[in-house]
């Protein structure tokens, strides 16, 4: 693969003691991670979210959940979504149940992803795969010859790595992250989300495991706490296509491709922020 943010920015004597940092002051991202927050702040301010922000919160789960599904292949309609208890019956049920159950489980999962994020990631991949996947496979990174089910069209162009790589890269971005870093909260979770995408660790749903842990660093760093901004939502608005386009120059590695992934993902999150706004002016006007 060509190089990337976690290989490239490896801690190591000759680099830069806070690598994700660097990546912050790429051309176009401080102006991204500016525009987010501003709208970040705006939701918070609602007045809605006083008393009710639970209700967005549960609403932004559900709402992200479904498009985290849509980008694999599962488009249902909310209404459809919300009718539904059964999620057996077929794949794109068993992917809209699992991204409901990551959504639920991205939210108990802060403390682990802090002290150990490979950890973190194994039982977000539990959580998604259990009962939908051979079961020796679930819980831990591919091994060498094991096959990855990745319903992104065109994904699978992407190289990917050998499990050897997949390993010392995802031990490097846990390094990275545990050590901390002045890097914004959009950096950070870009990073993290593409790294999981281009390394695809496990043999299955390693889409919506990358947009959980999106989720996870989000509302870890303090810009989402209460975690009611779905980037996922404006993820599947921008489509699929965008989404894989961006994700090429990440995994190109170069200073361009990094910052367009990073914009990308900076859209998305202002897009899922207009929906809880939408969210609240509905429960201001007594209509959800």
């Amino acid at each position: 693969m060509a190089t990337n943010a976690a290989s490239s920015s490896a801690p190591g004597p000759a680099g830069p003691a806070d690598p994700l940092a660097v990546l912050g002051a790429l051309p176009g991202v401080p102006e991204a991670v500016e525009s987010v927050r501003q709208a970040v702040d705006r939701v918070y301010g609602h007045r809605v979210m006083r008393r009710r922000s639970n209700e967005v919160a549960s609403e932004a789960a559900l709402r992200g959940a479904r498009a985290s599904a849509a980008l694999a292949g599962a488009d249902w309609s909310l209404e459809e979504v919300r009718r539904r208890s059964d999620f057996s019956a077929d794949d794109q049920a068993r992917t809209v149940g699992a991204a409901l159950r990551l959504t639920a489980e991205a939210g108990q999962l802060l403390g682990v992803w802090r002290q150990s994020p490979v950890q973190a990631l194994a039982r977000l991949h539990l959580v998604a795969a259990g009962g939908a996947a051979e079961e020796s496979t679930v819980g831990r990174p591919r091994l060498t010859g094991e096959p990855v089910a990745e319903p992104l069209v065109g994904i699978a162009e992407l190289p990917l790595p050998e499990p050897s790589e997949v390993n010392a890269r995802l031990d490097g971005l846990a390094g990275l992250l545990r050590s901390g870093t002045s890097a914004p909260a959009l950096v950070a979770g870009a990073v993290v989300h593409g790294e999981l995408l281009c390394l695809r660790p496990f043999g299955s749903f390693n889409g919506l495991v990358a947009r959980a842990a999106e989720r996870i660093v989000l509302v870890g760093s303090g810009l989402d706490p209460k975690s009611i901004c779905p980037a996922e939502v404006g993820h599947a608005e921008l489509g699929r296509a965008g989404y894989l386009k961006a994700l090429e120059g990440y995994a190109s590695g170069t200073p361009e491709g990094m910052a367009e992934w990073i914009a990308h993902c900076g859209r998305a999150l202002e897009l899922g922020v207009r929906e809880s706004v939408a969210v609240c002016e509905a429960l201001q006007r007594g209509a959800a």
